[in-house]
């Protein structure tokens, strides 16, 4: 109870009563959360009603706070809105309607400012389940962005419960303590950056997670369409594409004539529920504008990066300009190789295998990319929950790290900050990828 009590009161400070660009104050009461998360955890697992309640009486102390760490919620709102008005979010960007003076839009100024010049000169790219949470948020809110900022959290806490519930049926599944789903309902990270900053990667979860569930007791054509709403929340699911290979191939010893047929079903369902939910927005321009925005991700925006960092300064020294448009290049080639290799590679035939598969290949992703956001690591983190790797759970503790940036007026970058980050992860990663289980295996050998 004492721990609980005091990650209420920081929790609330944080919520309410915290700037980013407070560096020490920021990362302080985050260490402090992350601590105290940690050990709720370990001297409570054999109270499970205790750690729900926890994890959703943290997130509820949320509700009525305007986030603090990210601005993204003013775009949400922008398109919810727009969408209310019947225009498609895809075709035009803030920075042109603005200058048009031909849309009218409930609070279009305070929504373009608070957004910031780099959203609001961009199509969106949000899918379009994405969307229809910020036009229900809206619709909630009226003309009150506090309402819709609500609205768009209680989405967010609802999908966590549904990760709960799945979560916990995996795990039995899997004969795993059900606690571990905690490793991901009480991670601050998780808190703070999906309910506390409203990123909706927990519905990407929910939907993916879901369908796991599904896919895992042998519901695969439901687990497809589930998979394709995950997708039209946010993209990221369409990495794990061709892990399903294996899934499919190696556990159907039969007939590898009707696997096929399986596997082709499964990726066409998937993408059918995709093509249906962009069907509302579909127009000459969308895919145009899409790909546009898209693109950025591995051409134009880079934070928090590290391979591609690496390669930035050697591309620096040798043309004296960023090459950011041939490395994000070569680095998304070797990343969707990468994917192709371990899909290949592992057979993936069982639960476990695939799960394990699946943290791989976002791993790599991330390891190659060059614009890692805290957000991005959520999937990092469930998946950790269903298996024993933990280097997931401490690179959400270190990722805070990030905003260190912002306690700058350029928003600039401390890179020795950033090689701490990475420096620490990746000995991590080669400590439990390499030395603990060869230390396990030589273990084994020397008891038999």
């Amino acid at each position: 109870m004492l721990l609980f009590a005091l990650s209420v009161v920081f929790y609330l400070s944080f919520a309410y009563d915290l700037v980013r660009t407070n560096t020490t104050k920021l990362l302080l009461f985050y260490t402090i959360l992350v601590v105290l998360g940690y050990f709720l955890i370990k001297s409570c697992g054999f109270h499970l009603k205790l750690l729900i309640i926890s994890a959703f009486v943290f997130r509820l102390l949320f509700l009525f706070a305007i986030p603090n760490l990210s601005q993204d919620f003013y775009r949400f709102i922008w398109d919810g809105r727009l969408i209310l008005e019947g225009i498609n979010p895809y075709l035009f960007t803030p920075q042109t309607i603005i200058n048009s003076n031909e849309i009218s839009i409930s609070g279009a100024q305070q929504l373009y400012e608070g957004m910031g010049e780099l959203s609001a000169s961009h199509f969106s790219n949000y899918p379009p389940l994405h969307q229809l949470c910020f036009t229900l948020a809206s619709l909630i809110g009226g003309k009150s962005i506090w309402l819709t900022v609500i609205g768009l959290r209680l989405f967010i806490i609802l999908a966590d419960l549904g990760i709960l519930y799945y979560g916990i049926k995996i795990l039995d599944h899997l004969k795993l303590p059900r606690t571990r789903i905690f490793w991901y309902l009480l991670n601050p990270f998780i808190i703070i950056e999906l309910t506390g900053n409203l990123h909706f990667e927990a519905v990407m979860i929910f939907f993916m997670v879901w369908s796991f569930y599904l896919l895992f007791n042998n519901k695969w054509k439901l687990a497809a369409i589930v998979l394709g709403l995950s997708i039209s929340v946010k993209l990221l699911p369409l990495i794990l594409f061709p892990l399903f290979i294996g899934w499919f191939y190696y556990r159907n010893t039969s007939s590898k004539w009707q696997a096929l047929r399986s596997l082709i079903l499964f990726y066409t369902i998937v993408l059918a529920t995709l093509i249906v939910t962009f069907l509302p927005f579909l127009s000459n321009e969308l895919i145009g504008n899409y790909s546009q925005t898209m693109a950025l991700w591995f051409n134009d925006f880079e934070f928090n990066a590290s391979v591609y960092y690496v390669l930035r300064e050697i591309g620096y020294t040798l043309s004296g300009y960023n090459q950011i448009a041939l490395i994000g290049t070569v680095l998304s080639m070797l990343s969707f190789l990468s994917i192709i290799i371990v899909s290949l590679v592992r057979k993936n035939n069982n639960e476990a295998s695939l799960l394990t598969s699946m943290l791989f290949v976002l791993t790599i992703y991330l390891v190659l990319s060059t614009t890692v956001h805290p957000w991005y690591l959520s999937t990092l983190v469930i998946l950790a929950a269903f298996q024993h790797y933990k280097y997931p759970f401490l690179w959400s503790a270190l990722i805070i790290l990030s905003y260190t940036a912002y306690a700058n007026q350029d928003y600039a970058e401390e890179l020795w900050v950033v090689a701490i980050e990475y420096l620490l992860i990746y000995a991590f990663i080669i400590y439990e990828l390499f030395i603990k289980s060869k230390t396990k295996i030589i273990a084994k050998s020397i008891s038999l």
